[in-house]
């Protein structure tokens, strides 16, 4: 090590004296004192560090001043700068939970601007000038588009399940198969949520195969509920089986225990013209007897994070008022959302309004035609770097449809100067972050679940990747 770096460590100013200088004063008068003291001893010790590793050149005192000055501002417009941004979502996963699964509906975000920037009738009854409920925004949308007696919102599907097995099953046994004891994501796993919930896990069956005739010998005086999971993230294949639900709703109304489902994903729409025959509805469920049920309102739904419990009327009155639900309950904005989403499906726009439909119902051809048309604005000039289209799947994701894909086409890009992984996390440093999956050295985008507004981020994208293939993006914030 150069014997005078630990000096060019000790000739830092400190703290107190830096905090004086000038330079900072309108950072101090904009953001105080104590914000740009925590960022000025972060960037103090990166340049001690970088002294001592020799990664710094030493400098003279006005050098070093210059350097302190212009990282600490460096860091503030870093720190400053919103964290959660929109990205791109060029995976080909519709329902990607880590990106946030289904974006929002243009009507949906127009409610949401316009409810979040005035006051609103929430909880304000116009009719008869008295305090109201806002549950009846899309109370009465869900007993439409369900069928069911009562409906009521949640902020998220665990928090339904978790409120129906509190408020009907507390202290009371809850009938579930051993092959539904399944963990969703993020460590949520039913038998965790049953046990919080107060209720007492009873489980029926074998992990591959669980009969009528179980749950039927496991029904005793504390038995509270049968309660069936959908399988949301998995398949049990080969030798399994387990009860079709006409024979769960014949036992729950013999044995006068309340059949409850947790049906994940909410699905809305028929997905058998797209190879999908095994998704359910919760249509289906209530019009074959089912007491409750309770599914996603940011999946196939194509909602905000919300979860909604539906079916008969005393049961769902009596989970609304369990005092959980007041901490459970959704705010303005997710309700000015969800209402618009929900008047997508009365008004039969769900195919052209909400994104996540479109998405699914899109062909592979559609999906080539748009990819075609953004290789076309990028110059071939570089041999280097191979543009190609070719065949792929896409998945609906989310907890939905598992081993179930849609055909797409893939822009396919190779290099021989970078490696795939390389390219990749250059297209996550773009403005906007584009997300793209990497197989066999090739970064893959599919426009599935590119939203058509973004097909000219992507071209831009490609340009200067073909013309910068060493560097970094240069796009601007905001694009």
């Amino acid at each position: 090590m150069h014997p005078s770096r630990p000096h060019s460590c000790r000739q830092i100013p400190s703290v107190d004296r830096i905090l004086d200088w000038p330079e900072l004063l309108p950072l101090l008068a904009s953001s105080g004192r104590d914000l740009v003291l925590t960022l000025l001893r972060g960037v103090l010790n990166s340049i001690r560090q970088e002294l001592k590793d020799g990664i710094a050149e030493e400098s003279e005192d006005s050098g070093l001043r210059e350097t302190i000055v212009r990282q600490l501002l460096l860091e503030f417009d870093r720190w400053a700068q919103p964290v959660l941004r929109k990205a791109i979502n060029a995976t080909g996963v519709v329902l990607h939970t880590n990106l946030g699964r289904a974006p929002l509906s243009q009507e949906a975000r127009e409610r949401i601007a316009e409810v979040c920037q005035h006051y609103s009738n929430l909880e304000f009854d116009l009719s008869l000038g008295a305090r109201g409920k806002r549950d009846i925004f899309v109370d009465r949308l869900l007993l439409h588009i369900l069928g069911c007696q009562k409906a009521l919102v949640v902020n998220n599907n665990a928090a339904a399940v978790f409120l129906i097995l509190n408020t009907l099953a507390e202290n009371g046994e809850v009938l579930i198969s051993r092959g539904e004891l399944i963990e969703i994501g993020d460590s949520f796993r039913i038998p965790d949520i049953l046990r919080k919930s107060g209720a007492i896990l009873r489980e029926v069956g074998t992990t591959n195969k669980t009969r009528v005739s179980d749950y039927q010998e496991a029904i005793t005086e504390r038995t509270r509920l049968i309660l069936r999971v959908h399988p949301s993230n998995f398949r049990i294949e080969g030798f399994s089986s387990r009860p079709n639900l006409a024979e769960l709703v014949n036992l729950s109304k013999a044995s006068s225990v309340p059949l409850a489902e947790d049906l994940g994903s909410g699905c809305l729409i028929d997905l058998r013209p797209f190879g999908i025959d095994d998704e359910p509805g919760p249509r289906v469920s209530i019009e074959m007897g089912v007491d409750v049920v309770c599914f996603s309102g940011d999946k196939l739904l194509g909602g905000p994070q919300s979860g909604i419990v539906a079916g008969k009327a005393e049961l769902v009155q009596r989970i609304r008022t369990n005092p959980l639900f007041r901490t459970l309950r959704v705010d303005k904005l997710t309700t000015a959302a969800l209402e618009a989403t929900l008047l997508a499906y009365v008004r039969g726009r769900e195919a052209t309004e909400i994104p996540v439909i479109r998405m699914i119902r899109l062909s592979k051809e559609e999906i080539e035609e748009r990819a075609r048309s953004i290789l076309k604005q990028v110059e071939r000039a570089r041999p280097a770097l191979e543009f190609d289209i070719i065949d792929g799947t896409s998945m609906i994701g989310g907890g939905s449809t598992p081993n179930h894909s849609l055909p797409t086409k893939l822009i396919s890009i190779r290099s021989t100067e970078r490696s795939a992984l390389q390219i990749e996390s250059r297209f996550r440093e773009n403005f906007p972050p584009i997300l793209a999956r990497v197989e066999d050295e090739r970064v893959l985008l599919d426009l599935r679940t590119v939203l058509p507004e973004q097909d000219a981020h992507l071209a831009d994208a490609l340009r200067r990747l073909l013309h910068n293939p060493q560097g970094q993006f240069q796009s601007e914030k905001g694009n």
